[in-house]
């Protein structure tokens, strides 16, 4: 029997497409913080539904979210004005959120976050709804050096803005980037760098500022690995390819990601029986279906069935806020 044109353009491969874009990334700083102060299940809430909110400032100004990032989102751009506007609207976003929850006398919330946000122009190659490219990685790494309520731009999308909004910027001269060897010439939006960041106070206190996180221990049976971020991505799963492989036949061949991005580590559901992450030893469990959430302390790491059940695959991690990384029992 013939296959019908509709049938045949179904299996046909994705367009791969080369364009110049403003690649823009947006993280969400205070979230581990959060985590710790609220639990995890009400963090994930806040978390998600402050992400949804700067999320919204991408699409008027002619962009696209490619895709969420747990704490945060990249987006595309066809002009750098318009990822500058993005920009400002997110953190006029924020900064409107945050003041509805403090008039009304709202708990910690948004309240306690902070938004970073970066900017790149490059070539990049589209396919298949994502983004690749050196801009891409550029505007990643770039995103690390923002500081709170911060927005960076490297001098290529300056170039291409008129001068009104370059005097919105103030040059911070060249970065070396981790990862790359060049130098990159760095510009500021408004604001100044070094400014107060103190945790704003809250009903339980304040969120207690904690160390930037350095690596991840995982272990699963005699298996323990650390992960900084020159190791990242870093697949979990049962194919001899992933960098953590897990045995298993309930473990996917790439099961999950682990992504270094914006000062925290992310894990990332990749796979079709899911992903779930406890935290401690409490009874809490956080549930990823194709989707991210932030790792913080010590906990436990589901590969297809829940850290509570005993006859899951489990992988034990612990983040790491320091340079030691001597082996130890968690």
């Amino acid at each position: 029997m013939p296959i019908s044109r509709t049938n045949s353009r179904l299996h046909s491969p994705p367009m791969t497409r080369i364009a110049e874009r403003t690649v823009l990334f947006a993280d969400l700083r205070g979230s581990t913080s959060l985590y710790e102060t609220l639990g995890n299940a009400e963090a994930t809430s806040v978390v998600t539904h402050t992400v949804s909110t700067i999320a919204k400032a991408v699409q008027p100004f002619g962009g696209t979210v490619i895709k969420t990032l747990g704490d945060g989102l990249m987006a595309v751009f066809d002009e750098p004005s318009q990822g500058i506007r993005a920009a400002q609207r997110m953190h006029e976003d924020l900064e409107q959120l945050i003041n509805r929850q403090r008039d009304k006398h709202l708990p910690v919330g948004s309240r306690s976050l902070r938004l970073q946000v970066a900017l790149a122009r490059g070539e990049v190659v589209e396919l298949g709804g994502d983004c690749f490219g050196d801009a891409v990685n550029v505007a990643a790494r770039l995103l690390d050096h923002a500081g709170d309520n911060e927005t960076l731009v490297t001098a290529e999308v300056i170039k291409g803005v008129g001068p009104s909004m370059q005097r919105k910027f103030r040059n911070l001269d060249w970065m070396h980037l981790r990862g790359r060897a060049e130098p990159v010439h760095v510009h500021v939006m408004g604001g100044r760098r070094g400014s107060d960041t103190m945790a704003p106070a809250t009903q339980f206190g304040a969120v207690s500022p904690t160390l930037e996180p350095e690596a991840v221990r995982l272990i699963w049976l005699d298996h323990n690995e650390v992960y900084d971020g020159e190791r990242m991505p870093a697949v979990l799963g049962r194919s001899p390819q992933a960098h953590f492989r897990v045995e298993d036949s309930r473990v996917s061949r790439s099961h999950a990601r682990l992504d270094w991005h914006g000062g925290v580590f992310q894990l990332t559901d990749l796979s079709y029986n899911g992903t779930y992450v406890r935290f401690g030893t409490g009874d809490e469990v956080v549930s990823l279906r194709r989707s991210s959430c932030t790792l913080h302390g010590t906990g436990s790491i589901g590969l297809g069935g829940t850290p509570t059940d005993p006859t899951s695959p489990v992988v034990r991690f612990e983040v790491l806020s320091f340079t030691d990384t001597v082996p130890q029992d968690i």
